[in-house]
């Protein structure tokens, strides 16, 4: 199933292309899952380079070792189908707040986000996109960080849910401005507070509003992502135009999101 953008439905999750074909007016959206077998990951270790292997072993739990070195690696493998080059071949650049590049592909663009049991992987053409999954936790003082972090405009909207619905909405408020903020590639330089986006329960993603004078700030889309139980996810995409392809990476049996799943990747 494929979708246009901005209001359109949440697209379903088609089963993976052996030979995606991406055009100029696609954005692809590949959902994979993080727990394998051992020699699964060991086969997606191999595939890492230097600076990967050691990204992976700043972290304390083998649990949140082993989901880097899946979700890198897994990176890997779907970016090959669209260059045609081995995974272990490709290499990555980063800009100055570490949104990572494909070398020697500059047309294509891509983003990863993992939390919890899943990874999302956004690709596109001639287009920058950013993608965020964050899983639905219990433990979390949503009003007090949304008065933090989110604009006035959207904690006063998450305020005047009802208290039952505020939870999802807090996630859903978060996964889209993590989402604009990752496409537009200027990490924390670019405030939270900058620009609302929409979090009312049931209505499309949407950014509504940009106190940002950068050329082509306002110029982006937003979508929701149905990623799964527990979990709140979305889509940013540079300009309009285009459509969007959900692709399920095989194996792709998602955990559940829950207290204690943790989130990554610029």
């Amino acid at each position: 199933m494929s979708a246009t953008g901005d209001s359109a439905p949440a697209c379903s999750w088609e089963p993976a292309p052996q030979r995606p074909q991406l055009h100029r007016d696609e954005v692809h959206v590949w959902r994979a899952a993080l727990a394998r077998p051992p020699e699964e990951v060991e086969a997606l270790k191999s595939l890492l380079s230097e600076d990967e292997l050691r990204r992976a072993e700043r972290f304390h739990f083998a649990r949140d070792r082993s989901g880097f070195v899946v979700a890198r690696g897994t990176l890997r493998e779907i970016l090959s189908l669209y260059v045609g080059l081995p995974p272990e071949l490709l290499g990555f650049a980063y800009n100055a707040f570490g949104k990572p590049e494909l070398a020697g592909a500059p047309g294509v663009r891509f983003n990863l986000s993992h939390a919890g049991g899943l990874a999302l992987y956004a690709v596109a053409v001639g287009r920058e996109v950013g993608v965020d999954v964050e899983a639905v936790r219990e433990d979390v003082a949503c009003e007090e960080l949304a008065e933090r972090f989110f604009s006035r405009q959207e904690s006063a909207a998450l305020l005047a849910l009802p208290a039952v619905e505020r939870r999802r909405a807090f996630f859903e408020c978060w996964a889209r401005k993590e989402a604009y903020i990752k496409g537009q590639g200027q990490g924390l330089s670019l405030p939270l507070d900058s620009f609302d986006v929409s979090l009312t329960p049931g209505g499309p993603a949407a950014l509504l509003a940009v106190r940002d004078e950068r050329p082509g700030a306002a110029s982006w889309s937003l979508r929701e992502l149905a990623a799964g139980p527990g979990y709140a996810a979305a889509l940013a995409v540079e300009g309009g135009g285009w459509r969007l392809r959900c692709w399920r990476w095989p194996s792709d049996k998602v955990a559940s999101g829950g207290a204690g799943a943790t989130s990554g990747e610029t």
